[in-house]
C-alpha cells in the first residue's frame, strides 16, 4: 500500500538507530524499518549505531538490506556513537559514508566462539552426562568434556571462514584491499580518530554533522532538513522504572550470552 505522504518524505531524511547488541530481534525490526524507507521513498537514511556487535547472520542480513537500499538510489550515511564495534562495523560499512566521534570505540574486527568446559565441576558434584550421537562431532562444545584437537581444528576453520567474510565486507565497503584490512583486523579496538587514519572512517563529527552530510549527498537543504525516526523498538517494562534502561541493557547482554553460547559471534567483549 503506497504511503499517502510519500512526496513529503522526499524532502526528509529517515533515521534508524541500532542501540545495543545485534540479534534476531534487531534484524526483524530493522528490516521492517527499511521497508518503510523504501515505501516512503526517502532520499537518504541516517543510520546511527551504538552497538558492540552481535550475531553473524543477523548482521549480514542488515548489511545486505542496506546495500539493496543504496541500489535503489537512497543515500546512506552511518554515524557511530559511543561504540560501534565488530558486528556494528560490519553493518556500518554498508553505508556510503561513515562518520564517527574522535573518541568513538570502534574496530574489534574479528570472530569469537565460546563454549563452557564444566567437566571438572561436574565431576566434583557427581554429575555425568550420557550422550548418544549420530556422528563423531555432534556433541562438539558439549560442556561436560574438553575439546579434542580435531574438534578445535574444525571450529578454527569455521572461525576463519567467518573472519574472511568480515574482512571482505570491510574491504569492499571501504575501498580497501583485504591485506590492508587485515593489518588492523586482528580484534583490536581503536578510537574514531585512529579509525579515520586507517580508512575505516570517512569523517570525524557528531550525529548532526552526519545528518548534514546525508542532506548534501541527497541534494537537500541541510539547514532545513528534518529527520523522521523509524524502527524504534517497543519500550520494555524495565525502561519505565528508575535505572530501567541500564537494567534493560544488562538483560540484553545476558540474554545474548546465554542464547548464543557456542555460536559464532561478531561481538566486542571488553
Amino acid at each position: 500500500m503506497p504511503w499517502p505522504w510519500r512526496r513529503k518524505s522526499r524532502k526528509k531524511i529517515a533515521r534508524i538507530c541500532i542501540d545495543g547488541p545485534i540479534s534476531s530481534s534487531t534484524r526483524k525490526w530493522f528490516l521492517k524499518a527499511i521497508e518503510q524507507v523504501e515505501q516512503r521513498e526517502f532520499p537518504a537514511l541516517l543510520l546511527r549505531i551504538d552497538s558492540p556487535g552481535g550475531t553473524v547472520a543477523d548482521s549480514q542480513e542488515i548489511h545486505s538490506a542496506l546495500l539493496r537500499l543504496r541500489d535503489k538510489g537512497c543515500r546512506v550515511v552511518t554515524s557511530f556513537g559511543n561504540i560501534s564495534a565488530s558486528g556494528g562495523v560490519y553493518v556500518g560499512v554498508a553505508a556510503e559514508k561513515i562518520v564517527a566521534n574522535p573518541g568513538t570505540i570502534t574496530g574489534s574486527i574479528g570472530v569469537i566462539l565460546r563454549g563452557n568446559n564444566l567437566s571438572k565441576l561436574l565431576e566434583k558434584i557427581g554429575i555425568k552426562f550420557e550422550t548418544i550421537k549420530s556422528g563423531l562431532y555432534k556433541d562438539i562444545l558439549s560442556p561436560d568434556r574438553p575439546l579434542s584437537e580435531e574438534e578445535r581444528q574444525l571450529l578454527q576453520e569455521l572461525i576463519d571462514s567467518s573472519y574472511d567474510q568480515f574482512v571482505n565486507a570491510v574491504a569492499q565497503g571501504r575501498g580497501l584491499t583485504t591485506d590492508e584490512v587485515k593489518r588492523f583486523a586482528d580484534g583490536r579496538v581503536f578510537s574514531g580518530e585512529q579509525g579515520k587514519s586507517l580508512g575505516l572512517i570517512d569523517e570525524l563529527g557528531d550525529e548532526e554533522f552526519a545528518k548534514r552530510l546525508a542532506a548534501r549527498l541527497a541534494d537537500l537543504d541541510e539547514e532545513k532538513i528534518r529527520l523522521v525516526k523509524l524502527g524504534k523498538p517497543q519500550k520494555k517494562l524495565a525502561g519505565l522504572i528508575p535505572g530501567g534502561k541500564l537494567l534493560s541493557k544488562l538483560i540484553d547482554l545476558l540474554s545474548l550470552e546465554l542464547a548464543n553460547c557456542g555460536e559464532v559471534l561478531w561481538l566486542f567483549r571488553p
